[in-house]
């Protein structure tokens, strides 16, 4: 089975896209054909893809991707068996092409709840937005095949689709957490908690404790964190490859999850929180109601208020100062991520599903 798989809005090194699905289709013996913004965002692809360079759609600059995904599509078809996309700006890509082959949206959020994440959309737009948004989302399921990465997302179709968890790969084994260095892994921006994670590497401070931020800073957070990062406040590596960015949560004291009280967070688990799991180190979490279930449920960390950075230092001094339950949290952690949140456990589902769709015979 040779796939196409499109994405002009995330980062082509994004662990769901590239670490994860695009890797279990390689290891099932399929070809891919990986589209995506690779100069944009300075990365190379990687040698067990073949890499197609598109623009990126950012801000309010959008069409020129898709008019370029649109194209690529048009000369692929012919040579696909499936077509997997990621972005709903690329339904627009697709659309209307005749003799296509099956193509397959992977719904990775909830689109209409997102809209009061993006400060570039006017706040007067976003009502009328949101409802186009929906209407789209119906259309696409009548016309194509869909994939949901939340459970949570099922209520907004008509018909049950395969749900794709965001899982990881879980290590065989695993450093115990440490006492001298904290990690969050992930997008940063406000309403991701940039602000509150800056001000908790000010409070641990005296206590020499460090903070480690790894990942991609949008517009509005960067001039802070570069200023953080010059009064010698906390570390920030900026976007790491999934795969390199997993190993700098080996032996952490505890990961962070500042998530504000966000509509689109509500319903939604941080793959973070699955991520420090499976490293074997404490969750430190908001409490958004995914995040407080799974928390909770195997006792793997602890739950802090929304937006308070001295509840946070004080739960991260608290577990510094326990070792006997930094390990135990961060242990058991570890045994339910092995268990419940193992890619390759839905790695094989996901595979066959596209198998199916595309009429490959098993």
């Amino acid at each position: 089975m040779h796939v196409l798989v499109m994405t002009v809005v995330h980062n082509p090194e994004d662990a769901r896209i590239l670490h994860r699905q695009i890797r279990a289709l390689v290891d099932a013996g399929h070809e891919v054909t990986y589209a995506a913004s690779f100069t944009a965002h300075g990365v190379v692809p990687r040698p067990w893809v073949t890499g197609v360079d598109l623009p990126r759609a950012a801000q309010r600059k959008r069409m020129a991707a898709v008019w370029a995904a649109r194209r690529l599509f048009k000369r692929m078809r012919d040579k696909v068996d499936l077509v997997l996309i990621h972005d709903p700006e690329l339904l627009f890509a697709v659309w209307g092409v005749r003799n296509r082959p099956p193509v397959v949206w992977d719904v990775h959020e909830d689109t209409p709840a997102t809209l009061s994440l993006k400060p570039w959309l006017p706040a007067p737009l976003r009502p009328p937005v949101r409802f186009f948004a929906r209407m789209l989302e119906g259309t696409a399921e009548r016309r194509m095949h869909l994939l949901l990465a939340e459970t949570a997302y099922a209520g907004r179709f008509k018909d049950a689709h395969l749900i794709v968890p965001n899982e990881t790969w879980v290590p065989d084994t695993v450093t115990p957490p440490g006492d001298d260095r904290v990690v969050y892994l992930g997008w940063l921006s406000r309403a991701r908690g940039v602000f509150e994670a800056i001000e908790v590497a000010r409070l641990l401070q005296p206590y020499h404790v460090a903070v480690e931020l790894i990942g991609y800073a949008d517009p509005q957070s960067r001039p802070l964190l570069n200023q953080a990062v010059t009064e010698g406040v906390l570390e920030w590596r900026d976007f790491m490859p999934n795969d390199e960015a997993l190993k700098r949560l080996d032996g952490a004291l505890a990961g962070l999850s500042l998530l504000h009280d966000e509509p689109n967070y509500r319903h939604s688990m941080p793959t973070k929180i699955v991520e420090y799991m499976a490293h074997g180190i404490p969750v430190i979490t908001t409490p958004s109601p995914r995040a407080v279930e799974l928390v909770e449920r195997y006792d793997s960390g602890v739950v802090v208020p929304w937006e308070d950075p001295k509840a946070v230092a004080q739960a991260v001094l608290t577990l510094r100062d326990d070792v006997r339950e930094r390990r135990a949290q961060g242990a058991r952690g570890y045994a339910a991520a092995r268990a419940n949140h193992h890619w390759p456990n839905s790695a094989k589902r996901f595979v066959a599903q596209l198998e199916s769709w595309a009429g490959v015979k098993q």
